[in-house]
């Protein structure tokens, strides 16, 4: 006589493997939401290092800036003793030289802002990943 047994193992429940699948996905999406926030967390411990920093640089920054720009312009307003005008033809010199050079520097800035990235691009790439397996998985049980 000629059985067709089964393993006891393959013989489960709609029950249990319902909620297999369920600890398995609740398992993954932890799994994926923990690596994003590993991720955003070294980023963020990245910027409040940076930050005390790059406040005090902007401060001396811009105290240099004033004084440069104030020297600039006795400079120019020097070399026309003779105009009435010579402060006002001074500051707008000046004025004008730094707009133009911050429409340079601002329009660089954008360009790698837009080229740069500030996305998660690890947890991403494994979120590509999972997709890909995924789909391979629901074709093999077709």
């Amino acid at each position: 006589m000629h059985t067709n047994s089964v393993p006891e193992s393959n013989h489960r429940s709609l029950a249990a493997l319902v909620t297999e699948l369920k600890n398995e996905v609740s398992e993954f999406v932890e799994t994926r939401i923990a690596l994003l926030k590993a991720e955003l967390s070294g980023k963020l411990q990245d910027v409040k290092k940076a930050a005390p920093m790059a406040v005090l640089g902007i401060t001396l920054a811009g105290t240099a800036y004033l004084l440069f720009t104030l020297a600039l312009v006795a400079l120019v307003a020097a070399l026309m003793p003779d105009s009435a005008f010579r402060w006002f033809i001074a500051f707008m010199a000046v004025g004008i030289l730094w707009a133009l050079a911050a429409g340079i520097f601002l329009s660089i800035a954008k360009r790698r802002m837009s080229a740069s990235n500030f996305i998660p691009q690890k947890t991403i790439e494994v979120l590509k990943n999972d997709k890909v397996w995924l789909q391979q998985e629901a074709r093999n049980q077709i």
